[in-house]
């Protein structure tokens, strides 16, 4: 029984995990200008993984206040839970700890660097997060979060890396306006684009799920190509 219980969870875990390894290996692989350490990215994907706890218990909260103003599953419920609670709780969290881990590192002197930083922080936080959908629904869900719901997370971890970046440039370089917009919309713009996967993802209608189906492409296009361009176009902090 113990034995068939510990190859079942092995078998989840690396389901869970696989995709998110696969993703961050080929973005660490772009990163071609003196890259990041080993135990840097180890240690932000633990910080993902922390991330993701907190981020659950914030949301249980979120959700039970939200519900007090909105019947479940209605179409102000949706869009408030989703955009309110999940975008703004998970990649504001993902964001805390990717500042602190990263911000005064010596190693964070270069502009991609910030997206390898954010898609490690963001990978940590799916993987964890996948291991707790596959032990609760099987593995009949693993396939569909490995296509669906970890790329996505990258794609917010992109746009949030690449605003990161460019705020550290910014501070660098003494331009506080600058600065703070971008250090804004390295939470705001993955918050948005977060919450307007789940709605559409939640709303259940043939619209939304067109839509939802069209964002995710979008997002695959635009995040392997946001990528390749900053990789290609990387520069000193």
């Amino acid at each position: 029984m113990l034995a068939t219980f510990t190859l079942t969870s092995l078998v989840y875990i690396i389901a869970a995990t696989l995709p998110a390894i696969i993703l961050l290996i080929y973005v660490y692989s772009q990163d071609h200008v003196n890259p990041e350490p080993a135990s840097l990215i180890i240690k932000l994907l633990i910080a993902g993984v922390v991330s993701a706890v907190i981020a659950l218990i914030l949301e249980q909260i979120g959700d039970t206040v939200l519900k007090k103003f909105y019947p479940e599953n209605t179409v102000g419920y949706v869009f408030f839970f989703t955009f309110f609670v999940v975008g703004f709780v998970e990649e504001g969290v993902k964001y805390i700890f990717l500042k602190i881990g990263t911000w005064s590192n010596p190693n964070f002197d270069y502009k991609f660097d910030g997206i390898v930083y954010a898609v490690a922080v963001s990978l940590g936080f799916a993987g964890f997060e996948n291991i707790g959908y596959i032990i609760r629904y099987g593995l009949v869900v693993a396939g569909q979060r490995a296509v669906l719901a970890v790329p996505a997370h990258v794609g917010f971890a992109i746009f949030m890396g690449i605003f990161y970046s460019r705020s550290k440039m910014y501070r660098n370089r003494g331009r506080r306006v600058n600065y703070g917009f971008n250090a804004f919309a390295a939470w705001f713009v993955p918050m948005l684009l977060h919450g307007f996967y789940d709605m559409a993802a939640m709303l259940h209608s043939l619209e939304s799920t067109i839509l939802y189906f069209a964002f995710v492409t979008a997002m695959y296009i635009l995040g392997f190509s946001l990528v390749h361009n900053e990789a290609k176009n990387d520069m000193h902090l």
